[in-house]
């Protein structure tokens, strides 16, 4: 699944994004840089460059972490079901890479400025990120 080897990525990846991405890590909430980014563009896999996300559909969750109720295309992610830590969760991969990048909730907005919005969550750790401001593409 990975395009990149184990080695490729740990030269890739800085530390923490290793840990967080090939290792099921997350970062503390509230620490993310791109939790409070607010400009038009893209959100990439920091592994691949896959577009994931948009900035249209990003919203504050008041989690702590990037939060967005969709996904930029459709398969852009893969969704597993995760039961570590005696939760019923559903993790989030990028389906190019496989790099785990979150995890996604149903208690997302339905209308978000009046946009009809999916009820979806998906909770984003931001090491896992990178953001192309619209006028940079």
């Amino acid at each position: 699944m990975s395009k990149f080897s184990d080695d490729e990525l740990k030269q890739k990846l800085t530390p923490e994004q290793y840990k967080i991405m090939r290792q099921n890590g997350t970062e503390p909430a509230f620490t993310g840089s791109l939790l409070h980014e607010k400009g038009d563009g893209m959100y990439k896999c920091a592994a691949c460059g896959a577009e994931l996300f948009s900035s249209d559909t990003k919203f504050d969750s008041g989690t702590g972490w990037p939060s967005f109720y969709d996904i930029a295309k459709e398969k852009s992610v893969e969704l597993i079901p995760d039961n570590s830590y005696g939760m019923n969760r559903v993790e989030v991969r990028c389906t190019n890479c496989g790099s785990h990048l979150g995890h996604v909730f149903d208690d997302g907005p339905h209308n978000v400025d009046g946009k009809k919005a999916t009820g979806k969550r998906y909770c984003i750790n931001s090491a896992c990120l990178n953001f192309e401001p619209k006028d940079a593409a």
